[in-house]
């Protein structure tokens, strides 16, 4: 299955925020929405992504403050995207290899939709119980026979 297939399931919404906003305003939006991450825009161009992990990491730990504390000063800026055309197998690899849990998705320069590492995971346990359903079916049909 493609990305822009599991999209059309699981919806596009893309939850964003300034560079120039504090962590604090970050952190309250992925609270008020109910996500580990937001998508860092500059306009309409993506320029990072910002996590709960980074806010542990850069904040917490570093002794800083999230209302003192920018997005920009702290979210990662070499993101990992993956395009509507991808595999969501790739999609599984690539997170396991670059070790991140969020993948937005890019069609030309525009950002479509987010995927999360959770959102994988449900598509390929979801597609496994339904090969084992098969398979179940097909073995108590040549047992019935």
């Amino acid at each position: 299955m493609s990305v822009k297939h599991l999209l059309e399931q699981k919806g596009r919404n893309v939850w964003t925020i300034d560079p120039a906003a504090t962590v604090l305003e970050a952190v309250a939006k992925m609270a008020e929405k109910d996500v580990g991450s937001l998508v860092v825009m500059d306009g309409e161009r993506l320029i990072g992504i910002i996590t709960e992990r980074h806010y542990s990491r850069n904040v917490i730990l570093k002794g800083k403050t999230s209302p003192a504390t920018l997005v920009r000063d702290i979210m990662e800026n070499n993101v990992i995207h993956v395009r509507p055309d991808q595999s969501v197998e790739l999609c599984m690899a690539l997170m396991i290899e670059k070790r991140v849990r969020h993948l937005p998705v890019v069609e030309d320069t525009k950002v479509i939709g987010l995927l999360s590492i959770g959102d994988l995971l449900k598509f390929i346990i979801s597609k496994r119980e339904f090969t084992i359903d098969q398979l179940e079916h097909y073995i108590q049909g040549e047992i019935a026979a």
